[in-house]
């Protein structure tokens, strides 16, 4: 994460939690903040829902961006289905090796190894009392979802091409947020209704044109970067009247 542009704060502490990793990525229009659980379980033991959903109420308290959980064991079923839902990123014990093994093989070119990182990583994780009877797990198995591949890239390409990975979430982060959004949407629709008025010098049409592209770039842009129906419903409708009302306002200044 820091090679990546992240602020990294590790054992972070909220009001009500402690966080394993809290990563900020500072943008021109907003922070974007990711949260990190590290899980030290025996491999016996599974990561269920209730890691998940706290995960999810703290990244709501700091105004996070990203949940990512990462385990020494494995998740449940019910897990891996909510995060891939969610939109959360998990990282089992073999996607872990996996990246750890990355890692070490580019630290290595340019540093002396460490045998101990991987183990100090988790030395200060509370132990784990479980809700219910072990599962045993095979190691073959592995769970990702986009994280580990996305590590893979950024922890073994080049500066500049790690640069190039983190376009996506840095763009879906400015996105999210709704005064970049309420701006984007203004702006757009002002220009397609400028690129109108050289057909149509009614301002009754000009006025529908402004009214139809900021509904659609609203709803349009905000389906694209949320999943849940409520926030896309009530982001899309707060973006689509404040468009309007900065419409409303330009009209009457001018």
């Amino acid at each position: 994460m820091e090679e990546s542009g992240f602020k990294v704060y590790q054992n972070f502490k909220t009001s009500r939690h402690m966080i394993d990793i809290y990563g900020v990525l500072p943008t021109v229009l907003g922070d974007m903040g990711v949260v990190v659980a590290c899980k030290n379980y025996d491999e016996r033991w599974e990561v269920g829902l209730d890691v998940l959903k706290e995960m999810e109420m703290v990244a709501k308290t700091l105004k996070a961006s990203k949940v990512v959980v990462i385990t020494t064991s494995y998740f449940t079923k019910s897990a891996i289905n909510y995060a891939g839902r969610r939109n959360i990123k998990i990282v089992d014990k073999d996607g872990l090796l996996t990246m750890a093994k990355k890692f070490s093989g580019n630290a290595a070119s340019m540093n002396e190894p460490r045998a101990d990182v991987i183990d100090n990583e988790f030395e200060d994780e509370e132990d784990y009392v479980p809700a219910s009877n072990p599962i045993s797990r095979p190691k073959s198995r592995v769970v990702t979802s986009g994280l580990i591949n996305r590590g893979k890239q950024s922890l073994s390409k080049k500066t500049g091409q790690k640069s190039v990975s983190s376009v996506g979430p840095m763009i879906k982060a400015i996105l999210r947020n709704i005064i970049a959004l309420i701006i984007i949407v203004f702006l757009l629709s002002s220009f397609a209704a400028y690129l109108i008025s050289f057909g149509y010098k009614n301002t009754a049409v000009l006025g529908v044109s402004k009214i139809l592209f900021s509904a659609i770039l609203a709803y349009g842009i905000v389906i694209l970067v949320e999943r849940d129906a409520t926030k896309i419903l009530t982001k899309g409708t707060t973006v689509f009247f404040v468009t309007m009302i900065m419409h409303v306002i330009i009209i009457i200044l001018t």
